[in-house]
C-alpha cells in the first residue's frame, strides 16, 4: 500500500476489487442478521468481525441498507446504539467502488468525538488503506495543513477549525467531497455552529450523499435537514427519550453539604468497578479529582480547560483501564464510546434533562448492564423532577447506611482542604505568570525615571 500522499486514487487497494459478486453468504441462517445479509462486501464483514462487531445493532440494520442504496439518512437514534458504524461501513463501501481523495466530510460537535470516529473509520478500513485527517482545535493549523495537504480520504472535523483552514489554508477545498456526514447534529448546532455550516455548506457539492444523524429531532436540526438533505430515508430506533433497558437507575437524596462524602462512601462500596463522575463545572471537575486522589482513589480529570494532549490523554488512561474513575463535564456525556464504565454518577444533576440520558449512556452499553446514580440536593429537587418526567418513570433511592457514610466525614474534610490549596497554588502560579510582564514594564519605567532624574542633574 503506497503512502497517502500519493496522487494515484486507484491505490486505496492493491488486492481488492470490488464485485457484487463478493458479498458473503456464508454462514447465513434465515433469519439471521448479519452485516453480509445487509449488503456490506466481505473485507468490511471481516473489519466488523475483526472488531468483534458480531452482530449489526438496530440503528445499522435500518440505515446501512438505504445508503449503500445511495440515499440520504436521516438517522435518529439513542446513544450508544452504534450509529458510527451506520455510516462508517456505506462510506468506505462506496469508497473501495469509486476509490478517491478528499471524499467524504464527517463534521462532530467536539475533538474528543471527532479522534473516535477517526480511529473506528481507521480500524474498519485498516486492511483496505483508508487515510483520515482529524482537523479540531486545540491543534497547530500548520500541521493539520499538511495532513490536509495530502489529500486524504476522510476528513473528520469540528465545523470551527474546518471553517478555519477553508478560509486561510492555500490549495484546500472540498469541491470533491461525495460525503457529508452530520453526527450529533443537534449538539453541533447546540454549540452556535450554524454559521460555519452554512458556510460549509456552501462549499461543497449539492451532488453528494449527505448523512444527518442526531439523538433528537430539534427545530434547528429540521432546519438543517431541509437545507442539506435530498429525499432522504428516516430511520428512528426509539421514538421516546428513554434509557436502556439493562441500565439500573437510582436517585439519592443528600444535604448538599455532604456530598463529597457519598461520593467516597459509592466508590468504596462499589470498588472494583470503572466509574464516569460527571460534574457541572471544570472548576468542581479539577477539585473533586484533586480530592479523590488525596484519599488513595485513581481518580483523572476530563473538561473543557485542560489542554487537547491532556484530554486525550486522560480519555486514554481511562479506556486502557490504568485509571478506574474519569472525573468529566459534559464534554465527555455524548458520543464517545468508553465500553467498560461500569457506573455513572451525576454527582452534580444535569441542568438540561436530555443530557441526563446522554450521561447515563455511557454505561450499559452494547447490551451490557450498567448502574447509574443521580445525587439530588435540596436546590435540585425540581430539576431532578424534569428528568423523571422525561424518561417517564420514578427512579428507586439508592439504599445507604448514614452511619457508615459518616465514618469517612473527617478523611474527606481533610482531603477536600489539601485539593483546595493544591487548587491555590495552581491558581496563584498562573496569577503570577500573568501579573509579570507589567512587573517588567513598571521596573523599565522606574529605569527610565531614573535616566530622566540624571540627564536633569546634569543640565543644571
Amino acid at each position: 500500500m503506497e503512502d497517502s500522499c500519493g496522487s494515484d486514487n486507484t491505490n486505496l487497494s492493491t488486492n481488492f476489487k470490488y464485485d457484487n459478486t463478493s458479498i458473503s453468504k456464508e454462514n447465513e441462517q434465515e433469519g439471521d442478521v448479519t452485516f453480509s445479509s445487509l449488503g456490506v462486501i466481505d473485507v468490511l464483514c471481516k473489519a466488523c468481525e475483526e472488531l468483534k462487531w458480531n452482530s449489526p445493532t438496530k440503528i445499522q440494520q435500518e440505515a446501512i441498507p438505504p445508503a449503500l442504496r445511495g440515499k440520504d439518512i436521516i438517522g435518529l437514534a439513542e446513544t450508544g446504539s452504534g450509529k458510527t458504524g451506520a455510516f462508517a461501513l456505506p462510506i468506505l463501501q462506496a469508497l473501495l467502488q469509486n476509490p478517491q481523495r478528499l471524499f467524504a466530510l464527517v463534521l462532530t460537535p467536539t475533538r474528543e468525538l471527532a479522534f473516535q470516529i477517526s480511529e473506528q473509520f481507521e480500524a474498519l478500513g485498516a486492511s483496505i488503506g483508508v487515510k483520515c485527517a482529524v482537523i479540531v482545535g486545540g491543534i497547530d493549523m500548520m500541521t493539520q495543513s499538511l495532513m490536509l495537504a495530502k489529500k486524504p480520504h476522510i476528513i473528520i472535523a469540528t465545523p470551527g477549525r474546518l471553517v478555519d483552514h477553508l478560509e486561510n489554508t492555500k490549495g484546500f477545498n472540498l469541491k470533491a467531497i461525495k460525503y457529508l456526514v452530520m453526527d450529533e447534529a443537534d449538539r453541533i448546532l447546540n454549540m452556535d455552529f450554524e454559521q460555519e455550516i452554512d458556510k460549509i455548506l456552501k462549499v461543497i457539492p449539492r451532488e453528494r450523499n449527505t448523512f444527518l444523524y442526531s439523538a433528537t429531532m430539534t427545530k434547528k436540526v429540521q432546519k438543517l435537514q431541509r437545507a442539506s438533505v435530498q429525499d432522504p430515508v428516516k430511520v428512528e430506533v426509539s421514538t421516546k427519550y428513554q434509557t436502556v433497558e439493562k441500565l439500573q437507575q437510582y436517585y439519592i437524596f443528600i444535604p448538599l453539604k455532604y456530598k463529597d462524602v457519598y461520593l467516597v462512601h459509592i466508590l468504596n462500596e462499589l470498588a472494583g468497578n470503572s466509574f464516569m463522575v460527571f460534574c457541572s463545572t471544570c472548576n468542581n471537575t479539577q477539585r473533586t479529582a484533586l480530592m479523590l486522589r488525596n484519599l488513595g482513589f485513581t481518580a483523572i480529570p476530563l473538561h473543557g480547560q485542560l489542554s487537547q494532549a491532556r484530554r486525550l490523554g486522560s480519555l486514554n488512561k481511562f479506556k486502557s483501564k490504568d485509571r478506574s474513575i474519569l472525573i468529566a463535564t459534559d464534554v465527555a456525556s455524548r458520543g464517545l464510546d468508553i465500553p467498560h464504565v461500569d457506573v455513572v454518577v451525576n454527582f452534580d444533576i444535569p441542568t438540561h434533562s436530555k443530557d441526563y440520558i446522554h450521561r447515563v449512556g455511557r454505561t450499559a452499553r452494547a447490551g451490557r448492564s450498567g448502574r447509574a446514580i443521580t445525587f439530588v440536593t435540596q436546590y435540585d429537587v425540581e430539576l431532578y423532577q424534569r428528568i423523571e418526567h422525561l424518561i417517564g418513570k420514578k427512579l428507586p433511592v439508592y439504599e445507604t447506611e448514614e452511619q457508615e457514610v459518616m465514618v469517612l466525614m473527617e478523611r474527606t474534610a481533610e482531603a477536600q482542604r489539601y485539593a483546595k490549596m493544591e487548587m491555590k497554588e495552581v491558581q496563584d502560579k498562573k496569577g503570577k505568570k500573568r501579573r509579570k510582564p507589567e512587573a517588567d514594564d513598571t521596573e523599565e519605567s522606574l529605569g527610565v525615571k531614573d535616566r530622566m532624574k540624571k540627564k536633569n542633574k546634569l543640565k543644571k
